[in-house]
């Protein structure tokens, strides 16, 4: 028996490797000679670089950054050194947890930081930088980290804009003749688990920015900012991006990722499992166990039991989800190679009492499917 266990992260209980380590230890009990192979997985938000340098024997690195408010933090990158890939998770530098819920600003807060990580990656030497861009706490359209990297953007005046969504109204000139030229030397790619475009209903001021503390006030004029940037963009580079699948990711860094670095956009699923080798894990498997905190219709944009799903589909090999939660509609999953899923809780419980009992209710959960497993074979 061949089990592959690929799962996510656990947001605020487990991180991919524990929970793959609480799920092994479930089916252990019931197969004690079964080879489970360990697969931790991530879709380009919190836990990527994690899931990588388990996977791939990489190394952390730590760099001092501007935060998303200004404030310096101590950002955490990772580091392949056989093929000089640098894996940067903006979050570690932009992120939405670095920003109490009180202080969230979405028209002045900055990628500048993460710009600053790619920085420290270019002094490493890196030939490749893959970029996880989930969780950020901005929506300055990649601006700042542009800043970070040399890039000119000024005002009427001449003056360098101040961080933020917001100031990219003011914009008149974008200057690049300061831009770092090792980024002509590098491959860049995104990995997202949002394929939003920079502007419009579905852009990244309109769904996201709320929740990083926009009014819907502010909302509009930060879509306007973006579009004029967008414009100015357009003129600079000869080449208009802002409608392009993940061009809204993380307040549009997508967008400047791809206008100025010419980032590749992948799902980060695809990302993870092409370092991981999860296609080669999977072929031969009799079983694949995957999971997240909330399985629902949003896991069908890209998210990890989606993209597990859809790898283990082209070799044959069944799927079943473990979640924290059962989302609205995540029956529609059934259509994409999800061949069960199951609710981490066993009763009524709180969602804190759920995150800190989550290895032994993960356990038990594989213990049970793999029991059920086993009288279904007979």
């Amino acid at each position: 028996m061949k089990i592959v266990i690929a799962p996510d992260s656990f947001k605020d209980s487990l991180s991919a490797q524990g929970v793959a380590d609480a799920v092994a230890q479930g089916l252990a009990q019931v197969w004690p000679d079964a080879q489970l192979i360990k697969c931790p997985m991530a879709d380009g938000g919190e836990g990527t670089v994690e899931s990588v340098l388990a996977a791939c024997n990489g190394q952390w690195r730590r760099s001092w950054v501007r935060g998303p408010l200004g404030a310096s933090v101590e950002a955490r990158w990772g580091w392949l050194p056989d093929s000089r890939t640098a894996i940067i998770e903006m979050a570690e530098a932009s992120g939405l947890q670095l920003v109490p819920p009180g202080q969230r600003d979405a028209c002045s807060s900055s990628t500048y930081g993460t710009g600053e990580l790619i920085r420290a990656a270019l002094d490493e030497g890196a030939g490749r930088v893959i970029l996880a861009i989930g969780g950020s706490a901005t929506n300055d359209g990649g601006a700042g980290a542009m800043q970070a990297l040399g890039v000119g953007l000024l005002d009427e005046n001449g003056q360098p804009l101040a961080p933020g969504g917001l100031a990219l109204a003011k914009l008149a000139r974008i200057d690049l003749s300061e831009m770092d030229p090792r980024l002509a030397r590098v491959s860049f790619e995104i990995a997202a688990d949002v394929d939003n475009p920079l502007c419009g209903p579905h852009g990244a001021s309109a769904i996201f920015g709320p929740q990083k503390g926009a009014s819907p006030e502010q909302v509009q004029q930060l879509d306007q900012a973006l579009g004029h940037f967008a414009e100015h963009c357009a003129q600079a580079l000869n080449k208009d991006v802002r409608d392009e699948s993940g061009s809204g990711a993380a307040g549009g860094l997508g967008f400047a990722a791809k206008a100025f670095l010419g980032a590749q956009f992948r799902t980060g699923v695809d990302v993870v499992a092409g370092l991981t080798g999860l296609a080669d894990a999977i072929n031969g498997a009799d079983l694949v166990i995957t999971g997240e905190g909330r399985f629902d219709a949003q896991t069908l944009r890209g998210k990890t039991p989606f993209g597990v799903a859809r790898i283990a589909r082209q070799h044959g090999v069944p799927v079943v989800v473990i979640a924290g939660t059962l989302g609205q509609d995540y029956q529609a999953l059934y259509e994409h190679g999800i061949d069960a899923a199951f609710a981490l809780v066993s009763g009524p419980m709180t969602l804190q009492e759920a995150c800190a009992d989550a290895p032994r209710l993960l356990s038990e959960r594989a213990r049970d499917i793999a029991r059920l497993w086993r009288v279904a074979a007979r």
